[in-house]
Parts: C-alpha cells; structure tokens; sequence
C-alpha cells in the first residue's frame, strides 16, 4: 500500500457525471490514504454554447461565469478542481503540426492554471494519473514534472472523434509515463508494443446494493412474465449489442422469457425482436431499481456483438450479476476469458441455447456461493493495491 502521497487525476470524465466511473472510484479509494486532486476535463468555448442540463455541464459552466469556486473539496483528502475558462475545439483540425501547436495552447493554458492550484494545496511532489484522456492530458507530464506519471486505458477508442488523431498520439503518450495500467488482458495487448511496462490492475465495483441476501421485491412489470426468464439490463444499442443472436436464440427458446431493461436505440427499436411473444423491452429504469430486476432473473446475459468497442471493455455488469448469484450466459471474448470458471462464455447461437438448458439445470447452491466469491474478488481496494504493486517510488 502507497500512503501519504500527493496524486493529481485527469479524466475524460467529469466528477458530477451521474453515470459510474472507474476513475473516480479509483481516485476515491487512493484517497483513503493519499491526497488527491481530481482535475475535471475542461469545456471548450463551442461546447460552453451549449444549452445542457446534465449535472456535469452545469457545474462546469457555472465555475466559468464564476458562479462556483474553482476549487471543491470531497473530503479530507480529496479535492475536485475545474478550470474557470473555456478551451479551443480543436479536433476538427488536421493530424500533424496544425492540432499539436493547438494542443499544446490548450494544455499550456489549463496546467498552467493547475501548477496554481497545486501551491495552493501544497503539493509539493505528486503522482500524475492520466485517466484515457489523450489530447487534453498529452503535454502534462512536460508542464507538470510528476514524480511518477500512470497512464490508465479502460476503453476501446474507436469513435471518429478518437480516430482522427489517437491512433497517432496515444503510443507517444503511452511511451511519455512510467507505466501503463489496464483493466483488462485484452487492453494490455494493445497497449504493449508501446510501454513494455503495462500492467492489468483488474477492475473493482461497488457491489453493495447487489445483495444476495436481500429481499428484493419483484417489479411490477415483471409481473405477468413467465419463468423461466433470461434477462439482460443495460443500454440497448447495436454498438454493443447482438440483435440478430438475441432473436434467432428466443425464437427457437420460446418457453423462456427473454427480458430486456434499459433504454433502446433507433436500431433496437426497429429490429424484429419486437415480433416475437416471448421477448419484453422494459424500458430505462433507475439506477437503484436494477438490483430488484436481476434478482428476479433465472438466468443473466451479455450478448455481445464483437467490435472495437466491445472486445477489451471490462463487462462490469458481469460482477453485478454474479453478485446476486445467477448464472450468466455472455458472448465469448478476450475480456470474458477471466470469467471462464463462472460463466458460460458462448459462440453463436446454438451454444447459447445450450447453455441456457444446462444453467437451468445446474443451479446448485454451491454454484450460486462460487459465483458470488468471485464477483467479491473484484474490489477497488483489491484493484488499486494492484496499481500501487506497478508504482516503483
């Protein structure tokens, strides 16, 4: 364990999103024993025209028109900081020299402000984790000169936004910092060529509310649907979602209740899923309601469609799931190979089908407890001691 340190965090996501984030649960947990500044991305001067609602644009803006002070602290270790100016947009530029010279305007101007900021909470030395953020944190290392500098890659940067300039930029920043950590195998393969020093720090989650031992009440909505029920709850979308294996396997499953809660993209919305008897959509709900929906599950799934996007993310869902002690059905991937012991990692329609006949089958309560020990496993505490084993101060 690291303690009595000084950690700076810079993230693609801001501390008021109302989403999870791992960043954020890491920066929480490293607060328990260092100090840390968490530095909110910052907003450039087309998105402060902007007419957002969302909690993150709100703060943000308002620290701007100098409604808010710059400076928050979280509790007695933690402070969140957001910049009190706008920056250009730069990605509409080419890749090359024209978008370094504006990144580096940029990232001249926002850690300038930052270094400020630092005296004033009496950082001395400190600890540079850059969360995924590669254009706005590229020249950090530079202006701030950490003593140690982390880069953390959680996710697939597939978007056009990224692929304009990341593909470019992330190996040069990746080669910038001391280490590299990952949240899984698949992300630490990509990563490699690149820092030889990448490590995967494995991802915690907040299980509390997935209680085995709780009872939840059934949805109402759930009601009047059949059991055995196969369910799934997350956002719906075509991005990451298999459509067609979700239908072809309910057609040919027709005594199973195929549940899905969460809100639905054009795609989905559209799709032939919606023809069938035994499929329901159940719309959004709250984030506090979904615990009650996969209690009342006979079985859970990830039905992945294979992209970019999809095959290093960390499925956090999968622990949520295993938590409640289902069994869990998933589309096999790099990513899912940890969970080879515990889920059934499938490959197409018929080994899906299969193995949601032999999850009804072997339920035990010895199954049940195996599932629900290893989602435990999967803590922040356990994940961030993982990081601490990589820094070598």
């Amino acid at each position: 364990m690291i303690k009595g340190k000084n950690f700076i965090f810079t993230s693609l996501q801001p501390w008021d999103m109302a989403i999870g984030s791992n960043v954020k649960d890491i920066a929480t947990e490293v607060s328990k024993h260092n100090k840390v500044l968490y530095i909110n991305t910052p907003l450039d001067k087309k998105s402060y025209k902007n007419n957002e609602n969302s909690p993150e644009f709100i703060q943000r803006k308002n620290v701007i028109d100098k409604k808010r002070s710059e400076l928050r602290q979280i509790n007695p270790n933690l402070w969140v900081l957001d910049y009190p100016f706008t920056i250009w947009p730069i990605n509409f530029l080419p890749d090359g020299l024209l978008f370094d010279i504006g990144n580096k305007i940029n990232n001249n101007r926002m850690y300038s402000f930052v270094k400020k900021i630092l005296q004033e909470i009496h950082f001395n030395e400190y600890i540079l984790f850059i969360d995924n953020d590669i254009y706005r944190s590229f020249y950090a290392n530079e202006i701030l000169s950490p003593s140690y500098s982390i880069y953390y890659r959680r996710d697939n940067l597939v978007s056009s936004y990224w692929q304009k300039h990341a593909p470019r930029l992330e190996p040069i920043l990746s080669k910038k910092c001391n280490i590299v950590a990952v949240n899984s195998i698949q992300q630490a393969e990509s990563i490699l060529p690149f820092n030889s020093k990448c490590y995967d720090i494995g991802q915690g989650l907040d299980l509390s509310k997935y209680d085995y031992k709780a009872n939840y009440p059934k949805p109402k909505d759930m009601s009047d649907i059949p059991h055995p029920i196969v369910g799934y709850v997350g956002w719906i979308t075509n991005r990451r979602l298999d459509a067609d294996l979700i239908f072809e396997v309910a057609k040919k499953s027709t005594q199973i209740s195929f549940i899905m809660v969460g809100g639905e993209d054009k795609y989905f919305k559209n799709h032939k899923l919606h023809t069938l008897p035994n499929v329901f959509f159940l719309g959004e709900k709250r984030q506090e309601e979904i615990p009650a929906y996969v209690a009342h599950f006979d079985i859970c799934m990830n039905p992945q469609l294979i992209n970019q996007i999809t095959i290093g993310n960390y499925p956090r869902k999968i622990d949520e799931y295993l938590a409640l002690g289902k069994p869990v059905i998933a589309t096999k991937t790099k990513a899912m190979s940890m969970f080879d012991k515990y889920v059934w990692n499938c490959t197409g329609v018929d080994e899906y089908i299969q193995a949601i006949q032999e999850a009804l089958q072997t339920n035990s309560q010895e199954e049940i407890q195996k599932r629900i020990d290893f989602a435990h496993t999967h803590t922040w505490a356990n994940s961030v001691n993982q990081l601490y084993s990589h820094i070598n101060i």
